[in-house]
């Protein structure tokens, strides 16, 4: 029987007595003894917890264990099934290893975590890591997307893929291949390198590497860009791009070139009857109602015998309408070639129908500048505040000039040099035929000068009209459509 009373301990055996005396501050040092005993026992438990959590648990039909080269194996066959927290992997047969935390799965091997579930013959999981691989064919489903690759590994501690060779990415929206694929599940996002593709019902995109946002619908693409629309067979190439799906929205802004082939049927013969160029240092493509197409600083333009450079450009693809701008009072005109004229203002707006220039309109300062063939130093000119060219399938037809309106032309017998005419009015009319005037019209105060052959000859750059610069540099095919760009051009058209 033992009593505690005023701090002394008392401990009785049989008729013998003895007293011990306690001090307050051993007890309260043997209570604290207790307490961090008690701490480090429930520490230890729960490490212990944690140290289950991440040790691999096999079941299986049957278990054969044997030690390798000192290691000790367990090899799992028939209805394996692996646990590590809410990973679960089954597969006909396993080959754990124990001291490393691994295993080797054979046979329909089957990964799930959550809404993943990750499908191949033959692969690892790697216990320590939480990271699956396999390179005998792997598939992922995750419910948003599927990916499909020859080798694979899954990060689970990441929530990220890595795929590589013949990787291919499949949505509800588009088709992504590369030769390398990381996949970031809780971003949605996805980038690709090497001879990367997406394609989805109106678009095809290759890259080199692209960055890929699924849920937003987002893409950036770098190094030898080719989009390739399926709708209007229209390419555009280019050094960087980005595309916005959901706003129907694309931008090129590195070393960006349009060209849109246009083909004809002859029989079983697809042919090409004419190839649009579009170059600039800019780019965008807007693909909703108005489906219209911006060229920004520097814009070349060539198709056929029709040549443009300016600053900013408009092309309306459904309307058939390409629409040039002056962008502020200091920068350049305009400026067009066809065939053998020089057309230049503030403004310049085409019109097309099937493909073929119906009708040109040059607003503001506006001026036409026309050589002839066997004397190229002369140039029939008009300059108005307004001009419009009417053309049909022979070429152009009939030129109106409103406001203003200045002219020098040319006088030519049977071929011959005969002097010109000068004149001005308020507004003309002039008809063609064969690509030759054949009439003109002067309305409003018309006043006119005939100036013989004896006092022009061997002075045309006398006869100039204020405005009239002849600009140089006409945009080439070979300079445009460079061999490096017809590599690229060619990987969209195989």
């Amino acid at each position: 029987m033992s009593t505690l009373e005023s701090g002394k301990w008392k401990a009785e055996s049989g008729n013998e007595k003895s007293a011990v005396n306690v001090s307050p501050y051993s007890l309260f040092f043997t209570h604290y003894l207790l307490l961090v005993t008690c701490y480090l026992l429930l520490s230890t438990c729960f490490g212990f917890a944690q140290e289950a959590n991440k040790t691999i648990t096999v079941t299986g039909q049957e278990l054969i264990g044997s030690v390798q080269n000192g290691e000790s194996i367990r090899e799992v066959n028939g209805d394996v099934v692996l646990t590590q927290g809410n990973v679960v992997i089954t597969c006909n047969k396993a080959i754990q290893y124990l001291a490393r935390n691994d295993a080797k799965l054979i046979g329909n091997v089957i990964v799930t975590q959550d809404t993943l579930t990750i499908y191949t013959d033959e692969g690892f999981y790697y216990g320590n890591e939480r990271r699956t691989f396999s390179d005998k064919g792997v598939k992922l489903d995750d419910k948003k997307v599927i990916l499909t690759a020859t080798a694979g590994e899954y990060f689970f501690n990441e929530d990220k893929a890595d795929f590589r060779r013949n990787v291919k990415l499949f949505d509800t929206i588009s088709t992504l291949t590369s030769d390398r694929l990381l996949y970031f599940r809780r971003e949605d996002r996805a980038i690709a390198f090497g001879n990367v593709k997406i394609a989805d019902k109106e678009n095809i995109i290759y890259a080199d590497s692209l960055i890929h946002f699924r849920k937003v619908e987002e893409s950036h693409g770098f190094g030898n860009i080719n989009i390739k629309n399926k709708t209007n067979h229209s390419t555009i190439l280019g050094g960087h791009m980005e595309d916005y799906r959901a706003k129907n929205y694309s931008l090129i802004d590195s070393l960006p070139l349009l060209i849109q082939i246009d083909t004809t049927f002859s029989g079983d013969t697809v042919k090409t009857i004419d190839t649009l160029l579009i170059k600039s240092k800019v780019m965008k493509a807007y693909r909703d109602t108005s489906n219209r197409f911006i060229a920004i600083d520097s814009v070349e333009i060539l198709r056929g015998e029709f040549a443009s450079k300016n600053d900013y450009t408009i092309y309306f693809r459904d309307e058939e309408n390409i629409i040039t701008n002056k962008t502020g009072d200091e920068s350049a005109q305009p400026v067009l070639w066809f065939e053998n004229s020089q057309l230049s203002g503030d403004s310049v707006k085409i019109f097309l129908k099937e493909r073929q220039i119906q009708k040109i309109d040059i607003i503001n300062n506006a001026l036409i500048a026309s050589y002839n063939e066997n004397f190229r130093q002369r140039f029939d000119q008009i300059s108005g505040d307004t001009i419009m060219l009417f053309f049909d399938s022979t070429g152009i037809k009939r030129n109106e000039v409103y406001s203003n309106v200045l002219s020098i032309y040319y006088l030519y017998d049977d071929q011959e040099p005969s002097g010109l005419m000068k004149a001005s009015a308020q507004s003309s009319l002039m008809n063609f035929d064969q690509k030759k005037i054949i009439s003109v019209k002067l309305f409003g105060t018309p006043n006119s000068e005939y100036h013989p052959e004896t006092i022009i000859q061997g002075k045309e750059k006398e006869y100039f009209l204020p405005s009239f610069i002849l600009f140089e540099n006409r945009p080439e095919k070979e300079k445009l459509f460079t061999p490096q760009l017809q590599m690229n051009f060619s990987k969209g058209n195989q």
